[in-house]
């Protein structure tokens, strides 16, 4: 963060003043949500959201996985969709319902709250009661009203508009869409291939193409009071559209490494709030955008060139960093402290909540268990288990692993 600060103290005293960050979270970033009011709200991999006043956090814990979508409604009330499959109405604290599979976006309007799943399910919540939209095909990347009518976008790549009972087809891309924005009378799209467009919101009829050689979007925020619409990807870029003149205002690299997963206008459209792997929220000032480039800091562990480290570590920050921290006491990442962990048995870190197949447990951590862990994946050695799935197939790396968590877990 020096070369950052050093950076925007000599572009000019506002971009210093403008600058700001919003330190907290155990994880990446997965969503960013601005209220009426002006709170902003974030979602994290460590499976809390963040409510933020004056740079300081108050957390809402509940969900069992991490939170993958958020939405305001026009009163403040904050929506969030997770990785538990569900989806939560905050204050006060309330599950709304369940899908089948992770939920990936959340959409209000009005009394109407519509969220979206990889399971294919479209769910809308209205006066108490729920209903299903007819299955759209494959797995649901995103969802976003247009007056009365719903936008969804799947992984198949189809964007349809449900209109009551009907469902009409407005795009066919080809590769999985991921992100959409309805403005006034047009739709804004980004796709795994890269492909950024916009298409009229009712026939589908192309409109632009803002498509770069970047892949995959990842994240999308409008201001329509200032004709903005920001496109962040897996490159780390955001790039600034002017829906007015439409045309590429600006485009910044806001991240070195990793990919930008989270925008959100603040409400007078002057600053953009950004996230990816890092677990750091970014508030850049947009009017200076133009002066910097992938300021992040490069001392974050799991941000480091893997070819600098040793490859324990390496093995490390690729399989462990994002979930576990080293040291010892309570963290906001999502999994437990490593600290001591050889010689410990499963699922005894006082304070973490751990899945039922952990919940007394008769493994002891130890070199032959670690190595058995990652030999035959998580799912398969501990069913049951939070963990993400995930294996290292070759005894060496896992060997090199268990030395450097050894040595650093001591």
């Amino acid at each position: 963060m020096r070369a950052l600060l050093l950076l925007l103290a000599l572009a000019s005293p506002v971009a210093a003043q403008d600058f700001t960050t919003f330190k907290g979270h155990g994880g990446p970033i997965m969503g960013l949500a601005v209220a009426p009011d002006g709170q902003l709200a974030s979602a994290s991999f460590d499976n809390a959201l963040g409510l933020w006043s004056d740079g300081e956090p108050t957390w809402l814990d509940g969900h069992d996985a991490a939170v993958t979508a958020l939405a305001f409604d026009a009163e403040n009330r904050l929506y969030s969709g997770s990785d538990d499959f569900s989806v939560r109405a905050w204050g006060p604290d309330q599950v709304l319902g369940q899908h089948k599979g992770k939920v990936t976006s959340i959409a209000v309007q009005g009394d109407r709250v519509a969220s979206g799943s990889w399971d294919g399910s479209i769910l809308l919540w209205q006066d108490g009661g729920v209903s299903e939209l007819a299955y759209p095909g494959a797995g649901v990347n995103a969802v976003a009203w247009d007056g009365d009518a719903l936008i969804a976008a799947t992984s198949a790549g189809v964007i349809w508009r449900y209109e009551g009972e009907n469902r009409l087809p407005l795009a066919k891309h080809g590769f999985g869409v991921n992100r959409l924005i309805v403005g006034e009378g047009w739709l804004a799209y980004g796709a795994v291939d890269g492909g950024t467009r916009v298409i009229d919101v009712v026939s589908g009829q192309p409109f632009k193409d803002f498509t770069l050689d970047r892949r995959p979007i990842l994240s999308m925020a409008y201001h329509a009071e200032t004709d903005q619409l920001a496109v962040g990807d897996g490159h780390g870029y955001i790039m600034m559209i002017d829906t007015e003149q439409w045309r590429i205002a600006r485009d910044f690299r806001a991240a070195r490494q990793g990919p930008v997963w989270a925008l959100a206008f603040s409400p007078d459209g002057r600053t953009i709030y950004a996230g990816g792997l890092d677990d750091v929220i970014y508030a850049w000032p947009v009017a200076l955008l133009d002066e910097f480039d992938a300021a992040i800091d490069g001392e974050r562990s799991f941000l480091r060139d893997a070819e600098s480290m040793p490859n324990g570590e390496r093995q490390f920050m690729r399989k462990c960093s994002i979930c576990h921290a080293l040291t010892e006491g309570p963290s906001r990442k999502a999994g437990p402290t490593l600290h001591k962990v050889f010689g410990r048995r499963a699922g005894t870190v006082p304070g973490y909540t751990y899945s039922d197949a952990l919940t007394g447990s008769d493994i002891i951590w130890s070199d032959a268990t670690i190595d058995a862990l990652f030999d035959e994946g998580p799912d398969h050695y501990i069913p049951g288990s939070k963990m993400p799935m995930q294996v290292i197939a070759k005894p060496s790396d896992r060997a090199d692993l268990i030395q450097y968590l050894q040595d650093a877990t001591s």
